[in-house]
């Protein structure tokens, strides 16, 4: 789908959207191989915080342009994965008392862990195609 363009965009706003996913990246790569889960580094940790600030931050700059839509993807990964394991938790911290929990949490946060690896790596192929993101 193509994105209308009223703006062009600059080298510099690709290099930030670059950064951006290399950011969440690093969060997810620190999770797989560190002591954290994989979706506990990605929302948790410092690289993916500092990548959503980036994102608020040069949003307006990208008004307009076909890097919009990464900016937009890129935000909805980290807030809808956020929700995910909110959710997560919600319904495997009961079911803990019945041992079942431990299960649903571990299933629940691998899904989430290949989910948030799918969205990042997708979107990172898509910007070094310079194609927009679907919206």
């Amino acid at each position: 789908m193509n994105v209308p363009q009223t703006v062009t965009s600059t080298p510099g706003l690709e290099r930030t959207a670059h950064l951006v996913y290399a950011l969440h990246a690093l969060g997810l790569v620190l999770g797989a191989f560190g002591a954290a889960s994989v979706v506990g580094s990605f929302l948790f940790g410092w690289p993916s915080i500092i990548a959503v600030i980036i994102n608020y931050v040069k949003r307006g700059d990208v008004r307009g342009t076909w890097l919009d839509s990464h900016f937009g993807w890129q935000i909805r990964t980290f807030w809808y994965a956020l929700l995910w394991a909110a959710l997560v938790a919600l319904v495997s911290i009961p079911l803990t008392v019945v041992v079942v929990g431990f299960g649903t949490w571990v299933v629940g946060m691998f899904l989430l862990g290949l989910w948030a690896i799918y969205r990042i790596a997708r979107g990172w192929l898509r910007l070094n195609a310079r194609q927009p993101m679907p919206t």
